[in-house]
């Protein structure tokens, strides 16, 4: 069953009475702002990221700068796994200086990224194999609200995986819905989650460049639709980006390269069809083929004019 948790401004008091060692890995702009949210409560934090500005922002916060994962994780209890998809989780957890190896029996690994729910039962599976509890959480909000201690997670484990995790979870999350007791449950909703983002990104590119080609004012329009019931949050989010001309990444084209492709394989696994998805999932590659892989998501509407002659604001050079 979904459990809201209570309101950020409500759950971070008295917080600091109860600190505990957490380990972030994958110091991105989630992956930071949740450390920060961590330290902000009072919580000691170690973090790691291949990126030595990353590591850098950490301590800038207060945090311990880690030389690898295994060493952000020796003196942790809980481990907050913040990277990319499936492969990258792998290696962080069972690779060369892995973090499973390195910590206590008992602790927590809290899982973040997006990828198939095959992929979360193994991982799981291997933990526990370990001695270690594995909660199956990733998470969707943004980077603001990774900032802001209200990202939504997804999550799924054994009860003894929660509670070791609420520390965490308590201070990271504006809401927490505990939707099984089985690692790949979560990971289920959240590639739900992507379609609809991803769907949504396209459909906004596509009818902001229509209505340019139709000779509307932009800006008029983002404004008239944000407030009529073809609203979507990602309209409202992401076409801001395109009047800017700002396709500084706050997510990327290939984020959605990635969870539209396991949604894809899943769908062929499953002989389901996924005809709208499949179409944003096309769109995203065309995106990602012509340069614009590692740009905002919004980019796709960059593609849409190029490719049918639309004006559009300039984009910015970063």
């Amino acid at each position: 069953m979904g459990r809201n948790r209570l309101s950020a401004p409500d759950r971070h008091k008295g917080q600091r009475a109860m600190t505990t060692t957490i380990a972030v890995i994958g110091l991105g702009s989630m992956g930071l702002g949740m450390a920060k949210s961590l330290l902000r409560a009072g919580h000691t934090v170690s973090g790691y990221d291949p990126s030595t500005q990353a590591v850098a922002a950490l301590s800038v916060e207060g945090g311990r700068a880690a030389t690898h994962p295994a060493d952000a994780a020796s003196d942790a209890s809980i481990a907050v796994v913040v990277v990319v998809n499936a492969a990258q989780t792998e290696t962080v957890l069972f690779g060369d200086n892995g973090i499973v190896a390195a910590m206590a029996s008992g602790s927590v690994i809290i899982s973040c990224a997006t990828m198939a729910p095959a992929a979360a039962k193994a991982f799981g599976a291997r933990c526990a194999e370990h001695g270690l509890l594995y909660l199956d959480a990733p998470m969707s909000g943004g980077a603001a609200r990774a900032n802001t201690g209200e990202l939504t997670f997804m999550a799924s484990g054994t009860p003894e995986a929660f509670a070791a995790a609420r520390p965490a979870l308590d201070i990271m999350a504006g809401k927490v819905y505990e939707l099984g007791d089985e690692a790949g449950i979560g990971a289920s909703f959240k590639i739900v989650n992507q379609l609809l983002a991803g769907v949504h990104i396209a459909a906004a590119c596509e009818a902001i460049t229509f209505a340019s080609k139709l000779g509307l004012d932009i800006a008029k329009v983002y404004e008239v639709i944000t407030a009529s019931a073809g609203n979507s949050w990602m309209f409202e989010n992401r076409v801001p980006h395109i009047l800017d001309g700002d396709y500084a990444p706050k997510s990327a084209v290939n984020i959605f390269t990635k969870d539209l492709g396991i949604v894809s394989d899943i769908g062929r696994a499953e002989t389901f069809p996924l005809p709208i998805a499949t179409s944003a999932l096309q769109l995203f590659l065309a995106t990602a083929a012509a340069g614009m892989g590692r740009d905002d998501d919004a980019s796709p509407a960059r593609l849409i004019a190029q490719i049918t002659g639309v004006d559009l604001p300039a984009a910015k050079t970063n």
